[in-house]
């Protein structure tokens, strides 16, 4: 399922694609965690933002990879974009129910991050960073799960969006220095 080369050599020269995605995701990371939230329904539309722009961002990596790779991308995707859309219908609700869903998602993430990671050891000298996103994507989820004993909703909104923010900022980070990797792999693997 996972055999051959992680990358295939004719995605890899939209290596700047990636990297713009990192800055994309570095400005939504600063919008969010400065943002004064009001509402809930801001919360909400906030997450769902943010979720399809991560489901975009796995299809786009999606399209780069081949095997097995290419499935658990489109997987991850699918989730991120059902979670987008939820919020952007039902945003209020989404402040209530979303905090459950984000631990779930931010949970498999960070598996799918420390798989990717550890199995890219052989072909990736940045593969300790998927490890160490995994990680740190496990640690928030924990965190997310088990606050459910913070009632006051004025504090559970910002917290939803720390964790929101602090999302976006592991995802910028993973990704300009997954756009350098690919720009390094790629000239290894055009020939001179």
């Amino acid at each position: 399922m996972f055999e051959g080369r992680m990358l295939l050599p004719e995605r890899s020269k939209y290596w700047w694609v990636e990297l713009l995605a990192g800055f994309g995701w570095l400005v939504i990371a600063w919008l969010v965690l400065r943002a004064n939230v009001t509402s809930l329904a801001t919360v909400g539309l906030l997450l769902g933002v943010l979720f399809i722009v991560a489901g975009l961002n796995e299809i786009f990596v999606a399209t780069m990879v081949g095997g097995g790779w290419k499935v658990l991308h489109y997987v991850i995707a699918v989730i991120f974009l059902l979670g987008g859309l939820w919020a952007l219908i039902r945003p209020v609700n989404t402040f209530f129910a979303l905090v459950s869903v984000l631990g779930l998602v931010l949970l498999l993430e960070g598996a799918f991050e420390i798989v990717r990671g550890v199995s890219s050891r052989a072909e990736n000298p940045y593969w300790w960073l998927g490890l160490v996103t995994g990680v740190l994507l496990i640690l928030l989820a924990l965190w997310v799960s088990g606050s459910d004993r913070v009632f006051n909703l004025q504090t559970r909104a910002f917290l939803v969006l720390f964790w929101v923010g602090l999302m976006a900022l592991i995802r910028a980070v993973s990704a300009i220095i997954l756009a350098f990797a690919i720009r390094r792999a790629d000239r290894t693997l055009t020939p001179a």
